[in-house]
């Protein structure tokens, strides 16, 4: 592994700390969210720790581009990285005081994302990986789940009215048919559940880059895939699959058809 890589990836992960600790200052307080034009709600909590990173960021690397999801993109100019930040992915449980909400740090090198970083503040669960160097989850190795078949597997998705809106109902039909179990630990907690074999199979039919960029390196490095509904490993579909490397031909069997 680069040693640079190691350095961002302490770095991401003591930035996700500092601003997953912020968030609990709001967390299960009754706060109150706006609504952005999309419908999607966005707290206080989201923009202060959105802000808290990008100045460890700006201070740090301050020749680093920067995508987040509350202030977009400041861009610099011939810079081959570019971070990636969610502050609180989850804003929905977040506001309800549903602790499945995480702070989400990508850094992409070159356009492949080298180092990822989740932290889930309520849960106090930390994964991390950079390319070569595993993943890790409160500091132990993490590795996807060993089953080789779909039949007693567990699916758990986002939002359920996805897939009929982004036309994708008939493969969720063949999924949710083919598995042991179907549940609802989404957004972010889902892929956490996939790294760390707790699940077989988190699936999204709508994904923004800011929402998942972490996960490529933590599944990849976990001995999984994440990446869109044909195989392509990426986080610009707009869709997203996170399973086990042994499963994924059958997962895309199913998706198919």
């Amino acid at each position: 592994m680069k040693e640079s890589l190691q350095d961002y990836l302490d770095f991401a992960r003591e930035t996700a700390f500092l601003a997953g600790r912020l968030t609990l200052g709001y967390y299960q307080t009754g706060i109150n969210p706006e609504f952005k034009s999309d419908n999607s709600p966005v707290t206080v909590a989201d923009r202060e720790a959105e802000s808290l990173i990008r100045r460890r960021i700006e201070t740090h690397y301050p020749q680093h581009s920067i995508v987040g999801e509350e202030f977009g993109e400041n861009a610099v100019a011939g810079s081959e990285h570019r971070w990636f930040i969610d502050p609180i992915d989850g804003t929905k449980s977040f506001v309800r005081g549903v602790p499945l909400y995480a702070v989400l740090i990508g850094l992409e090198i070159a356009g492949q994302v080298e180092v990822g970083v989740a932290y889930y503040p309520a849960l106090d669960e930390m994964l991390a990986a950079a390319t070569g160097a595993g993943c890790w989850w409160n500091g132990r190795r993490a590795h996807v789940s060993a089953m080789t078949t779909m039949k007693q597997a567990v699916v758990t998705t986002t939002d359920l009215a996805n897939f009929a809106e982004y036309n994708r109902a008939e493969a969720w039909e063949r999924i949710q048919k083919a598995v042991h179990y179907r549940t609802g630990w989404g957004d972010a907690y889902g892929y956490l559940l996939v790294a760390t074999g707790r699940v077989e199979l988190m699936l999204d039919p709508a994904m923004s880059a800011w929402d998942c960029a972490p996960f490529p390196p933590i599944l990849k490095e976990a001995g999984g895939y994440f990446g869109d509904w044909q195989g392509n490993p990426t986080i610009y579909a707009g869709e997203s699959i996170a399973t086990s490397a042994t499963l994924l031909p059958e997962v895309l069997a199913l998706i198919a058809g």
